[in-house]
């Protein structure tokens, strides 16, 4: 396969289009110019696009939950809530595990059975298996935008009919859907894949409809170099620029350390726009999004609004555009509506009361130098090893271990870097295997974990990362031993 960073040309996007609205029956149902005129027609208060460009005008950081399930009138009843009860100011339809692994035989079973038992049976909403009118009774039935979260390889049919349905936001990209959730998907083939995503947006855009697009920021979740996930970041909202996407949320999973975190959102808003205005894309709308801590959580309810409180300070600090909220059920599975909203409430005070504040400090610009130097480097080696070219160039960085991303399930990672925690919390590169950061910044890096080391009396070594792993669900940010 013959990936270029190159717009889709009309033969090819629509050559392959007849294919993929053909997978499954509701397919039929997708018509682009009557979409165009539904979106049209829809209040501007639904535009995810517009709210996100005012909050960031604004300097005010929205909040956004994750939500989900099998059958419509549940599905719009909870989000109904979390938009009543929660004071969610985005809401999400997160799409369930068989539509995500384009299965929907069996989530067309999965929808028979949660009527038949009246319980929820699928961990998501099938948006698939609903077609476009089924998404349309949800934007219907509520006054806020409403995003699509998934973890789809292959997303295109899944996008076709939520941009026809009304959505207007959509997660995930060809990278950080595919390296952090599936183990045999060739990088190339899910690089291509959205591809056809960027692409339709950006006919939805070129028609005078805005969707916004939001790479996914965590990738795994777990001990994530900022500058590793920030790249992925920058280089996923170029990929999208190209095809035509003007509306980018670029993401970010909360590390740990306050200082770092907010250093690290930071940087991502700049560097994006700066790379975005450097290669041609000044035309994009650039805003940032802090995932709350995507690691283990306290079980004890009151223990873990404590966590949901600390990440909300960082988005409030950082002044990030929104804050993807979890809930005081974390540690328990699946939360009920009154527990998400819960979460949403203590995010949106944590939020308020920090709102007029800022955070300055030398060890804030420090940290942010570090980060940027950091991801500028592997983001112009990406260049570099595409002659230029940026899909290219992230197939081979993937190859070559220059995108290394930790504990990431992909046969197709290089899975030789290895993180771990500074005696402050920081997430630093322990083993940057082939991860080229100049070498001032390996020594940076090495530096605070031996310091770390020497205070704890070990070695730095692989046991750290363990403990540092363990540690939140420990009441600890630090895994340091007993």
């Amino acid at each position: 396969m013959d990936i270029r960073n190159k717009k889709l040309s009309d033969d090819e996007f629509y050559g392959i289009r007849k294919e993929i609205l053909g997978q499954w029956s509701t397919g039929k149902d997708v018509d682009f110019d009557e979409a165009v005129e539904y979106h049209k027609n829809m209040p501007e208060t639904k535009s995810f696009s517009r709210k996100l460009s005012q909050a960031k005008k604004e300097r005010k950081t929205l909040i956004q939950p994750r939500a989900g399930v099998a059958l419509i009138d549940e599905h719009i009843k909870l989000l109904q809530y979390l938009q009543d009860k929660g004071e969610a100011d985005l809401l999400p339809t997160t799409i369930d595990s068989y539509t995500r692994q384009n299965r929907y035989e069996e989530a067309e079973v999965g929808i028979k059975e949660s009527i038949h038992t009246q319980k929820s049976m699928l961990n998501g909403f099938p948006a698939v298996n609903h077609g476009v009118y089924g998404c349309r009774q949800i934007i219907e039935n509520l006054d806020t935008p409403v995003q699509v979260r998934h973890g789809t390889p292959d997303a295109r049919l899944l996008t076709e009919i939520c941009y026809a349905g009304g959505f207007t936001s959509y997660e995930g990209g060809g990278i950080s859907y595919n390296i952090p959730y599936a183990k045999d998907v060739p990088l190339e083939r899910t690089i291509y894949d959205w591809q056809y995503v960027d692409r339709l947006t950006g006919i939805y855009e070129e028609a005078g409809v805005s969707i916004n697009r939001e790479p996914y920021g965590p990738l795994t979740g777990t001990l994530v170099p900022p500058s590793m996930s920030n790249a992925v970041a920058i280089i996923e909202a170029l990929l999208a620029a190209e095809q035509g996407v003007k509306n980018v949320t670029v993401g970010y999973g909360q590390c740990g350390n306050l200082v770092q975190d907010v250093a690290a959102l930071r940087v991502l808003e700049e560097l994006t726009e700066e790379y975005l205005d450097k290669y041609g894309y000044e035309d994009v709308t650039v805003t940032s999004v802090l995932h709350q801590w995507m690691g283990g959580f306290p079980q004890d309810e009151a223990k873990a609004f404590a966590v949901i409180s600390w990440g909300s300070s960082v988005a409030a600090l950082a002044k990030a555009t929104k804050v993807i909220v979890k809930t005081p059920h974390e540690a328990m599975g699946v939360p009920t509506m009154e527990a998400n909203a819960q979460g949403l409430r203590c995010t949106k005070q944590a939020i308020s009361l920090l709102a007029d504040q800022e955070l300055k400090s030398s060890a804030l610009e420090l940290e942010k130098a570090i980060i940027k130097g950091e991801t500028c480097a592997i983001v112009d080696k990406c260049f570099e090893l595409g002659m230029g070219d940026l899909a290219l160039g992230v197939i081979r960085a993937v190859k070559a271990g220059v995108i290394d991303i930790p504990f990431a399930p992909s046969r197709y990672n290089f899975g030789k870097m290895l993180p771990a925690r500074d005696n402050e919390g920081a997430v630093r590169y322990l083993n940057v295997a082939n991860v080229p950061l100049p070498q001032e910044l390996v020594d940076f890096n090495r530096g605070k974990i031996e310091h770390r080391a020497k205070l704890e009396k070990r070695k730095a070594s692989f046991q750290m990362v363990i403990d540092d792993v363990y540690a939140i669900s420990k009441g600890r940010l630090v895994g340091k031993p007993k």
